[in-house]
């Protein structure tokens, strides 16, 4: 299924190559909307820039570590996003009556489908960051070194160990973190998904 790209793919791009003009192309264009839906919405321009900054880290991730496309228009899928996030921010707060005040157009199932690959791409990776800190400090150590080095030679000559030891360490370390993911009720959670 080859998805189409949608020309505000750029944004994404900018993203990932951190291309400052664009940037903040997207907060001169994007944030006004989202300030004024959370000022609406019992928040003020703090908790809005809170709210964007997370959702562009989000997408950052995303693009960079499952090749996200986009295949809407960027403003509703950010604005969407904005909005689901700052609808939680206000259940985790304690605001359980919360309706969001606004006059939203018609959403289309590709933007609806895109804002929930990302929260369930969001979701995995809060999942994932949450356990890899209950693994041991040895397995974080070989772990963090794999991700951000990919020969597994040169792992092993930073970590002073054999070849051999770590490849096995981290099949060992992988599978140990794959079991907490498993077993954890946030994962039974997003399984029903």
């Amino acid at each position: 299924m080859d998805k189409k790209k949608h020309a505000d793919h750029i944004y994404i791009e900018a993203l990932l190559k951190n291309d400052s003009r664009v940037l903040s192309k997207i907060y001169e264009k994007y944030s006004p909307k989202i300030v004024a839906m959370v000022k609406k919405n019992s928040g003020n321009a703090d908790d809005a820039q809170d709210i964007i900054q997370e959702v562009l880290v989000t997408i950052y991730h995303q693009a960079n570590e499952k090749n996200f496309i986009l295949t809407c228009p960027f403003d509703a899928y950010f604005y969407l996003l904005c909005k689901r996030k700052w609808l939680n921010e206000l259940k985790k707060r304690g605001n359980n009556r919360v309706t969001i005040v606004e006059e939203i157009t018609s959403i289309s199932e590709e933007q609806e489908q895109q804002v929930e690959e990302t929260e369930i791409f969001e979701q995995q990776h809060q999942l994932f960051e949450k356990m890899f800190k209950e693994l041991g400090q040895k397995c974080q150590e070989l772990l963090k070194t794999t991700f951000k080095i990919k020969s597994m030679e040169k792992v092993a000559e930073i970590l002073g160990v054999t070849y051999g030891y770590a490849r096995k360490k981290k099949s060992q370390c992988m599978g140990q973190i794959t079991k907490l993911v498993k077993n954890s009720n946030e994962f039974q959670q997003l399984k029903s998904y």
